[in-house]
């Protein structure tokens, strides 16, 4: 992983400038996007090289009522009840897709669980603690930042929480 840049990169993301503005130790990672991919998170995994359980999905849900993030890593799932549970609601659902983009202000496939538009309440599949580092959007698609987990849970002020299932 590389040092924070001292400059803002030009054409950095939302994510990016939160995390250079956190003096957060991170590396960007690119690769080509396949718009014909049918899976965003794994396209990255293996575009990468990086192990599938450490490339986390950033998924946007409904928790009674109020639009919630959810990481998980994309060899698995989201569980509802268990991101539902995590963050003290009853019910989850998976947002609209248009809300999720108009409120974080990234698109579908590359939305960042950093940098958004308006903070959301977010939690990170415990998992992630397994690891030194783990991959996350970096806003768009075919940008991924590696950062620590605990890193990543202190700048989202995420609860850790199993909420996937493989």
């Amino acid at each position: 992983m590389g040092k924070k840049p001292k400059k803002q990169q030009s054409g950095a993301t939302p994510a990016i400038v939160a995390l250079e503005k956190a003096g957060t130790v991170f590396s960007v990672r690119s690769y080509e996007h396949d718009p014909a991919a049918p899976s965003y998170g794994e396209e990255a995994a293996e575009a990468l090289g990086v192990d599938p359980g450490r490339v986390f999905k950033t998924l946007v849900a409904d928790v009674d009522g109020e639009l919630t993030v959810a990481v998980v890593p994309v060899s698995g799932s989201l569980d509802l009840k268990a991101l539902a549970a995590a963050v003290g609601g009853k019910r989850a659902a998976m947002a609209d897709p248009a809300a999720a983009e108009r409120t974080t202000g990234y698109v579908r496939g590359g939305i960042s669980p950093l940098g958004q538009r308006k903070r959301l309440p977010t939690a990170l599949d415990a998992s992630a603690g397994t690891y030194p580092t783990i991959c996350v959007s970096a806003g768009r698609r075919g940008l991924e930042v590696e950062l620590s987990p605990d890193d990543l849970a202190a700048l989202t002020g995420a609860v850790l929480a199993p909420i996937a299932r493989p």
